[in-house]
């Protein structure tokens, strides 16, 4: 599994040092469907993931989020079970969020922005690649290959 990555990865660099930035907590939410796409199947619980940075910035795979509230029990959905769920539906699209825990990864003072979010569309059969460069008073994101 150490070549396998998501559908969905991201890179993440720290622009003020010059270097990748590890360690940064990232959220990915489906957002919730519109009345007109609706995603059968696809619970709210099962709908985030969470992950973080690796040493060279990145995140290839991403883990069922569980909050601070859970009851115990581990989630055991994947973010290709999800995808599957919208495709099943028949929607060619979806729509996704990035949340990027900026003021972790700087200090809460120490940055003007405490959360990145990156919203952006996946269409079905397509791998993207969301990198960001980031500094404690701007950011910038593109879709990488």
């Amino acid at each position: 599994m150490a070549n396998e990555k998501d559908q969905i990865t991201c890179h993440v660099l720290d622009t003020r040092e010059g270097k990748p930035a590890k360690g940064i907590r990232v959220k990915l939410e489906l957002s919730a469907p519109s009345a007109a796409s609706p995603h059968h199947g696809v619970t709210p619980a099962s709908r985030i993931f969470e992950s973080q940075t690796d040493d060279d910035g990145r995140i290839k795979v991403w883990l069922p989020y569980s909050s601070e509230t859970s009851s115990g029990e581990v989630p055991v959905y994947t973010l290709d079970d999800v995808l599957g769920g919208v495709e099943s539906t028949g929607s060619e699209t979806s729509r996704w969020t990035l949340r990027f825990d900026t003021a972790g990864y700087f200090g809460e003072e120490n940055t003007f922005f405490p959360e990145v979010t990156v919203v952006f569309t996946v269409r079905k059969g397509q791998h993207y690649h969301v990198p960001v460069l980031l500094s404690p008073y701007s950011y910038t994101t593109y879709r990488g290959s």
